[in-house]
């Protein structure tokens, strides 16, 4: 197979002696050190840490506060104006003779669970180690014993297991070997680890604002998200902004006999569907007025490294189960640089066994609006709220419905938008953004993927706020790894991959 190489332009340079032996190195401890690696790791997994669930995520917390002092990392804690809120994360090594202060970001909470729906013998918070995933018929196999090898193949299932407990446990790892290898960090290191950005970071703002000289910086680095779905190592310069929508549609006052109004009484599953359905094509492409026009062209360098993407639709498509996708021809990584409307989730009466011959009340829909650079997450509900409105719907944020309004308006709607935030985008030929792409390809042999932005959503646009520093992300988890759902897992070799990264970036 013909190997590819980076342009010239992204000035990569060939592995140095030095970097490589001090990825041989960090690999040679952890392979000495796998099951003391792993035992803190479970210990992390093992404390419930759903967003909103205050004491889990004061017991995670405490328990990374005493990885972080075991390494001799001083602690604190920083709140914003709220302070009923998680607190972040803050440690902090001044090394001497540095010149850069690089700030390594992870989260520690996690997504809401619902364990019916996970496998059987698979419980969130007892995690459990299978020999394959699941998709690939793994089964629950013992914890290894001391002294027992352990399969780089193997995954660990459990919640927060790769989003993001192992972003946590990769950075602090990295640190900790490089310590016990007695060799320095090149540059001053800070850790910041939030507690809330499972609930849109709604007080990171304040986090920072709060602690602007404390988080003074060249760089924040973000350790969230997946590896490339090639399997490949990525570095990310941006993510798409995230602003989430409900739309509840209304018809009778009380749930109607099927057969004795049906054909008469507005049905507002139907009325609900036909809705959604006016807002994108049959290609999926948003028909909503507006929704393209802001959006920031990509840059001629950020166009030759989309041009590089290794392809993996067939891939995706054979791995998921469908033939024909959405975009109209275009490829993943195009559409996933572009605004989109999605439906997270539709909700009326019941289906099933519970199914019963009705003519329901209403219908809701869950909308997750994702974001560009140049959108701005109102502006883009507002588009949306306009759209609804040109389909002849009466729209409100009420939570009811009075009697009056049901008889004026033929067609009703309540639209409720949650804040969101906006996209952000790093220049990917910034010299510091230059010198992560060369430490994290000191850490593998094959050639590592450069996307100008992420998929997924992170409220990046802050750190350039209030702190006016550039953020890159830099993730570590493999790509099927069911964040945000039910059966979370983490490969052992992306955790083993992750440390080296992170011992990568710490010297570069």
């Amino acid at each position: 197979m013909k190997r590819c190489f980076l342009p010239l332009f992204l000035l990569i340079s060939t592995i140095s002696f030095a970097q490589s032996s001090l990825i041989e190195q960090a690999r040679n401890f952890r392979k000495a050190n796998e099951h003391a690696l792993l035992g803190e790791f479970m210990g992390l997994l093992s404390i419930p840490n759903i967003v909103y669930d205050t004491v889990g995520i004061q017991r995670t917390a405490a328990y990374i506060v005493k990885m972080m002092e075991n390494r001799g990392i001083k602690t604190q804690l920083l709140n914003g104006k709220t302070k009923s809120v998680p607190p972040a994360i803050f440690g902090e090594v001044i090394v001497p003779n540095a010149t850069k202060t690089i700030v390594f970001y992870a989260h520690y909470d996690g997504q809401p669970v619902n364990p019916n729906q996970w496998a059987e013998g698979i419980e969130p918070f007892k995690s459990v180690f299978l020999d394959a995933s699941l998709e690939k018929g793994g089964k629950i196999i013992p914890a290894p014993k001391l002294g027992e090898k352990i399969n780089p193949d193997w995954r660990i299932y459990g919640r927060s297991a790769s989003d993001d407990k192992a972003g946590v446990f990769s950075i602090l790892s990295a640190y900790e070997i490089l310590t016990k290898l007695g060799i320095s960090p090149s540059v001053n290191i800070k850790f910041f680890f939030e507690g809330e950005e499972e609930a849109g970071s709604t007080h990171l703002s304040e986090i920072l604002e709060n602690h602007k000289e404390k988080l003074k910086s060249d760089l924040w680095i973000i350790c969230d998200g997946p590896v490339h779905q090639s399997g490949r190592k990525q570095v990310v310069f941006g993510v798409r902004g995230d602003v989430n929508m409900e739309v509840k549609v209304y018809a009778s006052k009380r749930p109607l006999h099927s057969g004795h109004y049906g054909n008469w009484a507005p049905n507002p599953a139907m009325l609900l569907a036909k809705l959604l359905s006016s807002m994108k094509d049959d290609n999926g492409r948003v028909l909503i007025k507006g929704f393209y026009d802001d959006v920031v062209p990509f840059t001629e360098t950020e166009k030759k490294a989309i041009a590089k993407v290794p392809s993996v639709d067939e891939q995706m498509r054979n791995e998921l189960g469908f033939i024909q996708a959405e975009g109209g021809g275009k490829s993943l990584v195009e559409l996933i640089n572009l605004p989109s409307l999605n439906i997270n989730g539709f909700s009326s009466a019941n289906v099933g066994k519970m199914a019963a011959n009705v003519i329901p009340v209403s219908a809701t829909a869950a909308l997750d609006l994702r974001l560009v650079l140049g959108n701005d997450a109102q502006r883009q509900v507002q588009k949306v709220i306009e759209h609804i409105k040109t389909q002849g719907y009466y729209v409100t944020q009420n939570e009811s419905i009075t009697d009056e309004e049901r008889l004026k308006y033929p067609l009703i709607a309540r639209v409720q938008a949650q804040k969101g935030y906006n996209a952000q985008r790093t220049k990917m030929d910034l010299p510091i953004a230059q010198n992560v792409i060369k430490a994290v390809q000191s850490s593998t042999s094959e050639e590592v993927v450069l996307m100008p932005s992420l998929g997924g959503s992170l409220p990046l646009f802050l750190f350039e706020k209030y702190l006016a520093t550039p953020t890159i992300t830099v993730p570590i988890a493999n790509h099927d790894n069911n964040q945000h759902a039910e059966n979370e897992n983490i490969r052992i070799q992306n955790i083993w991959n992750g440390i080296e990264t992170y011992v990568a970036l710490m010297k570069m």
